[in-house]
């Protein structure tokens, strides 16, 4: 006797046309936007970075990052990454889980044990899952103009992004802080 799950034993079969599949559910690296002021950190030099927000919304500062793939995701988020060598994220924890897999280049996850900076090298094809509540981050290794990091993160509600406070602090002197919900507010920089 066959195993059948049932929240959806018994709905109907969805059909689907490859028409719509391909305009409602697939996006093409090659047409995807980046956006490169999506986060708090961006602005800082060690931390600029590329955005794409491909499936579902996941953690978002900035209104202008809209996801590529238009059917929405329940659970999860995808989001490619592009930096050059040595940028990356900065310090930034999340109440959802958040797993890196670099798909080109070597990648370099580190983290907060107390006040320590932890790190951990990861090749494309590589797997590591944050727990939450963490401080973590990320930085290139690779030299490559086509380095690219996947973030997943999990949860029906991925929140808002939790900075470390020396993140907020060093964010602000580039004319980039959040509102008291987390949104991204866009000034000019201070001298």
């Amino acid at each position: 006797m066959a195993v059948v799950d049932p929240r959806i034993a018994s709905k109907p079969v969805p059909r689907i046309s490859k028409e719509t599949m391909e305009r409602e559910c697939v996006a093409r690296v090659k047409n995807v936007r980046a956006l490169d002021v999506a986060f708090l950190d961006q602005r800082i030099p060690r931390y600029e970075r590329d955005i794409i927000n491909m499936v579902g919304m996941g953690v978002t500062e900035n209104a202008a990052l809209k996801r590529n793939v238009k059917e929405g995701a329940t659970g999860f988020s995808v989001t490619y990454v592009r930096a050059k060598t040595g940028k990356g994220a900065a310090l930034h924890r999340h109440a959802t889980e958040e797993v890196f897999i670099p798909v080109k280049g070597r990648w370099q996850v580190f983290w907060l044990e107390g006040e320590v900076e932890r790190t951990l090298d990861l090749d494309a094809g590589d797997v590591v899952n944050v727990p939450i509540g963490i401080y973590r981050g990320f930085r290139s290794l690779t030299d490559a103009p086509d380095a690219l990091l996947m973030a997943i993160v999990g949860g029906p509600d991925a929140g808002k992004v939790d900075w470390h406070p020396s993140v907020l602090a060093e964010a602000r002197k580039t004319g980039l802080s959040v509102d008291d919900e987390g949104n991204l507010i866009i000034e000019k920089a201070t001298a």
